[in-house]
């Protein structure tokens, strides 16, 4: 059966390196100051033939509950009252603790079902913390050390034990062993909307996440520059299956200095590269910085669908001469993205997060729109008509052929006489006509202009296309 294993223990013993181990890929911020890890993070686990969801968590600590030491705790408890098993980590080299007394005393009064296991354990220096392991009361420890690869085997039959009698002690477990592929779900939903949320420290992006979601998932506050990681969320959005990245707020390079924050605005700029749609997340009391334009910019660059969301639209004071501002301001600083959606939002309140949702979704369908050959070639022709491509050197460009290469963003192939010479001007009145006559609103439209004859040019039949009608009248 699949089971949730949560990795917990106090700051700094190698948590988040035991996480990217089990997941095979480097998934979670890994540095040698404590506290990188504040949110849960999610992903697949595999250890020899077990597969399951493994949670990366926040080291757990004595504070107050209001500080952010506070609220980073209270998630990880809720990830133990989650999990199926807790892999409970020290650190051998370190010893016992007594900030890992006060977490197996929590572990226990949660009843939550423990794996003991001695991170660093690897040489002479580790024994001593392995055998004062045994004092805390859960059984025998596992020696390994994360960022070698080693004691995994034993790891490996320490949950393998654990599973098989969970599906025991839970009533109607599959009878299937542990390890066992599970059937593909021919019924399963349609693949989910790869979303990034991006902007710059403390515009709200953790809350919205959260507010998209319908529970507290996310660590937020008015402390700037909570979320390091970017974290993945799977959920139903009002019926859009979709996978949702929260992302460390991204500041001027110049100010990024910190090697930790240098990491995390990596970790957004990854999130940005494998998602579908970004939402660009403005301040409403401070918008459209120059940082919000050189984000959107870069959604662009990178060729993905973007949506522009303004938060905190509660504390708005004109909000309909505001958000026609903002469009305005918008239109006019990002022309590559010419009518890109703006969404007023309040991550607060839950207002407008439906009016984001549709826009999330219609981006996404139009960011996959294919046109049809024979409907470009037909616009092609018109557009030449009206306005022909300039004759450098008394040589006229000819345009003759134009078709859809790809879409996710949809990308046109021209085929031209002397395509060097095509001026950028003509290429974007092109792309203009392209995103205005084909509905192409908020999305990046590439255009490749190539040499070259009609590719297809051998398999026209005797009927002419309309570009040929086009040339017969003009001679």
């Amino acid at each position: 059966m699949s089971f949730t294993l949560a990795i917990v223990g106090r700051p700094n013993v190698g948590k988040s390196t035991l996480f990217n181990r089990l997941v095979g890929r480097r998934l979670a911020l890994v540095d040698d100051s404590p506290g990188v890890t504040r949110d849960l993070r999610e992903g697949e686990g595999r250890l020899g033939g077990l597969r399951f969801a493994v949670v990366d968590t926040a080291g757990l600590e004595e504070a107050d509950a209001a500080s952010l030491q506070g609220r980073m705790r209270a998630l990880t408890e809720r990830a133990v009252d989650l999990a199926d098993i807790v892999l409970f980590l020290i650190d051998a080299r370190a010893g016992v603790t007594a900030t890992d007394e006060a977490v197996a005393e929590l572990l226990r009064r949660r009843g939550a079902r423990v794996l003991l296991a001695a991170n660093k354990a690897e040489g002479r220096a580790g024994e001593p913390g392995v055998i004062e392991a045994w004092g805390l009361g859960f059984g025998e420890p596992i020696p390994l050390s994360a960022e070698h690869g080693e004691g995994l085997e034993d790891l490996h039959h320490a949950l393998r034990e654990a599973a098989d009698a969970l599906a025991v002690a839970v009533p109607g477990a599959a009878p299937e062993a542990a390890d066992a592929e599970a059937p593909e779900d021919e019924g399963a939903p349609d693949r989910p909307v790869q979303i990034a949320v991006v902007g710059r420290p403390n515009a709200g992006k953790s809350t919205l996440v959260n507010a998209i979601l319908g529970e507290d998932r996310l660590l937020t506050g008015p402390e700037a520059g909570i979320t390091r990681d970017a974290i993945a969320v799977t959920a139903d959005w009002g019926g859009l299956p979709i996978r949702i990245f929260d992302t460390a707020g991204m500041r001027r390079k110049a100010k990024v200095q910190e090697k930790l924050e240098k990491l995390s605005v990596g970790d957004a700029l990854r999130a940005i590269r494998f998602a579908e749609v970004v939402v660009v997340l403005l301040d409403v009391e401070a918008p459209l910085e120059s940082q919000d334009l050189r984000i959107a910019d870069l959604a662009e660059r990178e060729g993905r669908a973007v949506v522009v969301a303004v938060n905190k639209w509660d504390r708005a004071t004109d909000r309909r001469a505001t958000l026609a501002a903002l469009e305005a301001g918008v239109e006019r600083s990002l022309p590559q993205l010419r009518g890109v959606p703006v969404v007023a939002v309040s991550a607060l309140t839950g207002r407008g997060i439906d009016r984001l949702r549709d826009a999330v979704a219609k981006a996404h369908a139009v960011w996959n729109r294919r046109v049809p050959t024979a409907r470009l070639n037909s616009w092609l022709a018109e557009q030449v008509a009206a306005h022909p491509p300039p004759a450098p050197g008394g040589r006229r460009i000819r345009l003759r052929y134009m078709t859809q290469a790809k879409s996710r963003p949809p990308t046109f192939v021209v085929f031209a006489s002397l395509p060097e010479a095509l001026p950028e001007d003509y290429r974007r009145f092109l792309v203009g006509g392209l995103r205005r006559d084909f509905d192409l609103p908020g999305t990046p439209v590439r255009l490749l202009v190539r040499g070259g004859d009609n590719p297809y040019r051998d398999r026209r039949t005797s009927r002419p296309t309309t570009l040929d009608k086009h040339r017969r009248r003009r001679r």
